[in-house]
């Protein structure tokens, strides 16, 4: 029973077994939900249990040991070292040449994007019969990233399935896709792992005291990707520089501030910003404390604070702060995200962010 063994999101298992089971597989999924869940890796179980020889009794299950299941996974393991070569490739302009697809086949983005050649490459193989196996199957891992010339291509695939074909859409919010392309594909539903599940994760690692344990369970936030890979001390040197940066915003009144406590702030921003390699965790560990700062303004339960070891450093910032000062630093991450897509330097961004906070009124 293979798909036992994965590891959360029950309900989601049960609506795909119960579509094998049934032979209801429809020619469009789209398993939408929160990043580190598991949607990639139950598209590709579903992909082996279509093309399994023994799929059991009930039919809603995969062998993975049969010759056919053990192809798919070569299958799987080639894409992603073709995605894998291709992204390294030095010209951007050769990075879609000479695309072929298997008969189950892993589609990412190679750049920024899903390009067209690759929709374009899906588009026409998607009706031919397959070489291997009886159905062929396209999983789009971020579909949300499909490139926009594509998205008619893509929409017309759907608009006239292939018999032989089935396409599951992988994307953490379905509503980042068109309408046109949502109606075209069943829904299946992630959610966050269970803190159980997660638990146990961190429990069968070595070196974590209790308190170690409850906060690497809360920053993992339901996500099996990251239990399975957090390194908290890695998560504690990368928090260092926000500590300090929201130490210093907070220190006194702005009219107030001196050339220490200006120089303070803006070490702290520059501290943020060192490590362009790090920056989308930086601003992850950002996002995370700035949740934390506004549930524990709007009285929110401790229970869901992330950094429960903070706590009390927490519930003094929030209320100097304010409302407004927690969201325009939500904007400056906002901002620094989009910067971060165009390989900008951050540091201005960060310093001017840091001004700005700390000269708003109180």
């Amino acid at each position: 029973m293979v798909f036992e063994t994965f590891l959360g999101n029950l309900q989601a298992v049960k609506d795909v077994r119960g579509m094998l089971a049934g032979n209801r597989v429809p020619g469009a999924l789209l398993f939408t939900g929160p990043d580190g869940v598991g949607k990639k890796t139950l598209a590709i179980m579903l992909a082996q249990a279509l093309v399994c020889e023994r799929r059991g009794p009930t039919g809603d299950d995969f062998c993975s040991e049969c010759a056919r299941c053990r192809k798919a996974e070569e299958m799987i393991a080639s894409t992603r070292e073709d995605l894998e070569r291709r992204r390294a490739t030095k010209d951007s302009s050769k990075r879609a040449d000479g695309l072929v697809y298997f008969d189950i086949q892993l589609i990412e983005p190679i750049t920024r994007y899903i390009l067209i050649e690759q929709i374009r490459q899906l588009r026409s193989v998607a009706y031919t019969h397959p070489f291997e196996f009886g159905r062929r199957v396209f999983v789009i891992d971020q579909a949300q990233l499909v490139h926009w010339q594509a998205i008619d291509l893509l929409l017309k695939v759907l608009e006239e399935p292939p018999e032989t074909t089935t396409l599951i859409l992988v994307a953490p919010n379905a509503h980042e896709l068109r309408p046109t392309i949502r109606s075209r594909c069943r829904k299946v539903q992630f959610l966050p792992v269970e803190d159980t599940v997660i638990n146990k994760l961190f429990a069968e690692r070595s070196g974590f005291n209790p308190s170690q344990q409850e906060l690497s369970v809360r920053v993992a936030d339901g996500s099996i990707a990251m239990a399975k890979t957090f390194n908290l001390a890695e998560y504690q040197r990368r928090r260092k520089p926000w500590l300090d940066f929201l130490e210093a915003v907070t220190a006194r009144p702005s009219m107030s501030a001196g050339a220490s406590e200006w120089k303070a702030l803006f070490d702290s921003s520059k501290a943020l910003t060192e490590n362009r390699e790090e920056m989308d965790e930086t601003l992850k560990t950002g996002y995370t404390m700035l949740r934390d700062l506004m549930h524990v303004l709007l009285g929110g339960n401790d229970s869901k604070i992330a950094n429960v070891d903070l706590l009390p450093r927490l519930k003094t910032w929030a209320p100097k702060l304010g409302l407004g000062r927690i969201e325009k630093l939500k904007s400056g991450l906002d901002t620094a995200y989009k910067l971060q897509t165009r390989n900008v330097n951050q540091q201005l961004n960060f310093d001017a962010l840091a001004a700005d906070v700390l000269l708003e009124s109180r």
